[in-house]
């Protein structure tokens, strides 16, 4: 790109820009603080040359300590410290492993993510807030756990004395071929594996996005996305590739107060935004289109409405569209978009900078396109080669046909970290007649249609249900037409859909666990089992054996605010949800009878782990929820 210095590191671009006076003073970041208490928003800059000279400053900081080419574990707050942190270990020539600090004194899954992380990558140090070493080391069972490491303030190498100019001269940082990054894959279909990056696929990656998304130096991006999650990690280096300004919030901030994301890009006037799918329906339920006139909002200087995410539901989005356009927000802005730990992050949108689409994004089996594929007669090849193909034979299938999507780019990982069989598996798939290309086999299934080519990402193929209609459906399918039935009564994104063990033989049958809304009222829940077994039976013909109500949190979900649906089979399975009601079906056809049952063992989990993405009255991101004492749950059958 003749109008970008295409570096082969982001961290490199830092004083490109430092140096250029139309950027020295120009906000890199801005951290957006939304008091809990009085609703009051302040905010901090730090400006391309002030980035420059911090990353110059906490890179010689750790290479007093550390080596080129240490694994470092990243345990900072979010906040500009840790966007701060995250460059300099580029800078200095170091791998990053970027993992949410847990709580130290609440035991739960963040722990055991934190030692798994520990475990796998080996790391020579890990560094984080003074406080949080503090804690750490107070924390017997956590302390001991973590004993081999050498523990860094960021607190004293941000307050280091600056390097002086050209003191990283000898360091070169990281290469294109080193690796800069493990980042860990969700986990929505298994235990998260540690995925390898190299710089200079990471550089790739965001260069991609860049021109995608048609990003500059005018652009601002309001992004609340963890720091620590793939994708809002990436468009920190997205946001130095393209020169542009950056709005950063917490997540926690977001889900006690989701308006706040609709007042930031009205206050900074922003252009970009990415987002999980599940934002809309929340900012909707929470947010408050309608009395939002009075104060002022004003979304029409946004282009790019980043939706991550899949699955991607139409309705759900002209229904955003449709409430927040007399706010300005206009429905070419949409952007949906796919991507994954194992190529970096972006892979594609179906968004085009060209206007004059009037006609809006065409939709598949109630989904909106992810990507926008290059004619068969296209002679150039594409950046990010995406094809749809036969699993079992590798062959490209014809358009119109499901298949699994495969990924070829300059962006792929390395593989996952200690792996190697899965790693061949994923990273390694071979299409007939094109030797020496490797694809990334995504586990996502896919269709193109239309003469446009859109791809559309249907569902994971470890998330297909028998389907009476026609042979199969896809989980989220399901998940839907049940909230659907109730959504007063059940939570939105808290379902759960997959099939497991009869209670009473060893048949798979079709079961549905969903978190009930706060506050629900309880004097006929079997009327609203039935109406869940029978919403899903009408819309998509799956026959549900099992509709499960449990209290609010227990649904296991990733950081990223994906069902866990393995996880959740697992649970039902062990016997550990806290049940509220459940009821059985006997029959087999699409009517069917019900009979509540008592949670026979008595002992509710208290625990349930907390994310980012908690929902309504969500936890904070560093915390675990944990319940009181254990207590007999007695349910009155209703019949």
């Amino acid at each position: 790109d003749p109008c970008y210095p295409d570096q082969p590191v982001v961290h490199r671009y830092l004083p490109l820009w430092a140096r250029m006076p139309a950027f020295a003073a120009k906000p890199a970041f801005v951290w957006a603080d939304d008091d809990a208490a009085t609703g009051a928003m302040s905010s901090t800059a730090i400006t391309y040359s002030e980035l420059n000279a911090a990353v110059e400053r906490l890179a010689s900081g750790l290479l007093g300590t550390l080596r080129r080419g240490d694994t470092v574990l990243v345990l900072a707050s979010p906040g500009l410290r840790l966007v701060k942190l995250l460059f300099a270990c580029q800078r200095a020539g170091l791998t990053a492993v970027p993992v949410i600090p847990p709580d130290p004194s609440r035991p739960g899954p963040a722990h055991a993510q934190l030692l798994r992380a520990v475990s796998q990558t080996r790391p020579s140090a890990a560094v984080a807030d003074a406080r949080y070493v503090t804690a750490v080391a107070s924390s017997s069972r956590l302390a001991a756990a973590l004993s081999g490491l050498r523990w860094l303030s960021v607190d004293g190498l941000d307050e280091g004395e600056a390097g002086l100019p050209g003191a990283m001269a000898g360091h070169a940082g990281c290469g294109a071929g080193d690796a800069y990054l493990v980042q860990y894959t969700s986990g929505a279909t298994g235990v998260p594996k540690p995925v390898v990056v190299t710089a200079g696929s990471a550089a790739h990656n965001v260069r991609a996005a860049r021109r995608a998304y048609d990003l500059g130096p005018g652009s601002t991006i309001v992004s609340w996305l963890p720091q620590y999650h793939d994708c809002g990690l990436m468009f920190l280096l997205l946001t130095v590739v393209s020169g542009a300004t950056c709005v950063l919030a917490s997540p926690d901030a977001f889900l006690r107060r989701p308006r706040l994301w609709l007042e930031l890009i009205s206050e900074f006037k922003a252009t970009c935004t990415p987002v999980p799918s599940f934002t809309l329906p929340l900012v909707l339920r929470r947010g408050g289109g309608r009395s939002a006139s009075a104060h002022g909002l004003q979304l029409g200087s946004l282009r790019n409405l980043i939706l991550i995410n899949e699955p991607i539901y139409k309705a759900c989005v002209d229904e955003f569209v449709a409430e927040f356009g007399r706010h300005g927000l206009r429905s070419e802005s949409v952007s949906p978009s796919y991507g994954l730990a194992e190529n970096c992050t972006f892979v594609s949108t179906a968004w085009r900078s060209t206007s004059g689409r009037v006609d809006g994004l065409p939709s598949y089996k109630k989904l909106l396109p992810s990507a926008r594929l290059p004619s068969s007669r296209a002679h150039e090849a594409s950046e990010i080669e995406i094809v749809v193909v036969d699993e079992k034979t590798g062959e490209p299938v014809r358009d119109g046909t499901e298949g699994e999507v495969w990924v070829s780019s300059p962006s792929n990982a390395s593989g996952y970290l200690g792996h190697p069989s899965a790693s061949h598996e994923a990273f390694c798939g071979r299409m007939p007649g094109r030797a020496g290309s490797c694809f990334v086999r995504t586990g996502d299934r896919g269709v193109v249609t239309g003469p446009e080519r859109y791809l559309y990402v249907v569902g994971r193929s470890v998330d297909v249900v028998v389907s009476a209609l026609d042979g199969h459906v896809h989980a989220h399918y399901v998940e839907t037409a049940a909230f659907g039935s109730a959504p007063d009564r059940v939570r939105g994104g808290c379902i759960a859909a997959f099939t497991a063990p009869a209670t009473r033989s060893s048949k798979e049958q079709m079961c549905v666990v969903a978190e009930l809304q706060k506050g629900s009222r309880s004097d006929d829940h079997t009327s609203l089992c039935d109406g869940i077994r029978r919403s899903v039976w009408e819309a998509e013909r799956v026959r549900v054996g099992r509709v499960m109500l449990v209290q609010s949190g227990a649904v296991p979900k990733t950081t990223s605010g994906k069902v866990r649906r393995g996880a959740a089979r697992e649970k039902l399975v062990a016997r550990r949800y806290p049940v509220v009601f459940e009821a059985l079906y006997d029959n087999c056809d699409g009517e069917g009878s019900t009979r509540a049952v008592r949670n026979e063992d008595g002992e509710m989990e208290e625990r349930c782990a907390a994310s980012w993405m908690a929902g309504e009255g969500g936890v904070p991101a560093m915390a675990t929820a944990l319940g009181g004492a254990s207590r007999r749950v007695r349910v009155q059958s209703f019949l």
